[in-house]
């Protein structure tokens, strides 16, 4: 019997990178899958899809109850879609901070609480949030991100309160950079995107960005029946940035 026999996931933002990962893991594992996203189509088998727009409560709604009934029920929530800012405070408009926090923030609350009364008839809830590297630790032209990142790891922390008794767990996962098509289409509008990556590269600890694979299976763990002790964690996929501080390496 695989982990995840008999059990119902959705995975929002399923079309590509992180989520797509996660999708293709858990159905390897064993589950039942829906990807939700706006480009939902021409995704591989078994796994189902569902358009969706996060930043509509409507489209949501009726993403997650179709999925739902085509399933048999929601044991799994994957929150992961979002979207991106460059900049300091002074860049980015009044317009886009409403859109970074309503797709990134908003979006998994509807998601979450449509998905709810599923996961209360489950024995085996789990809501797994996507975060960032960037909730706890001062990244450059990043404040916009960063504040929608601080209050998804604030927001996991509070459902994992409220819902606990409820027989769900929320926790999130926190990649470091990750090697998605939506960190390659940030390092293409780089002025020098090879200097750009190898920037990126080196303020990992590893030398290397986090692979969507890594952290799809720190989700998979995080979403499995057998870390059923596990809520209101935080789990860091991220090359050893968030807690190490090496020193340079010798140039002798």
């Amino acid at each position: 019997m695989a982990e995840f026999d008999g059990l119902a996931a959705i995975v929002t933002g399923g079309a590509s990178g992180i989520g797509l990962a996660t999708a293709t893991l858990l159905a390897g594992r064993g589950a039942t899958v829906a990807c939700l996203d706006l480009n939902a189509k021409d995704l591989p088998e078994p796994l189902l899809a569902y358009v969706a727009d996060v930043s509509d409560d409507a489209s949501v709604r009726a993403a997650v109850t179709a999925a739902a009934d085509a399933m048999g029920g929601i044991d799994i929530v994957v929150n992961n879609a979002g979207i991106g800012a460059i900049g300091t405070i002074e860049t980015n408009s009044d317009e886009e901070w409403h859109r970074v926090l309503d797709v990134n923030v908003v979006g998994m609350v509807r998601t979450a609480r449509a998905a709810l009364p599923y996961l209360r008839r489950s024995a085996h809830a789990a809501i797994v949030n996507t975060c960032s590297i960037a909730a706890h630790a001062g990244l450059p032209q990043r404040a916009l991100y960063s504040a929608s990142k601080g209050a998804v790891q604030a927001l996991t922390l509070a459902m994992a309160a409220d819902h606990l008794r409820e027989g769900i767990r929320v926790t999130c996962v926190n990649p470091g950079t990750a090697d998605t098509p939506w960190v390659r289409r940030l390092l293409a509008q780089a002025d020098d995107p090879d200097a750009e990556l190898a920037a990126l590269k080196a303020r990992q600890p590893s030398g290397r960005l986090v692979s969507a694979e890594e952290i799809a299976a720190a989700i998979a763990y995080l979403a499995s029946p057998l870390a059923s002790a596990t809520t209101g964690t935080v789990l860091a996929v991220d090359g050893g940035m968030h807690g190490l501080r090496l020193r340079p390496p010798s140039t002798s």
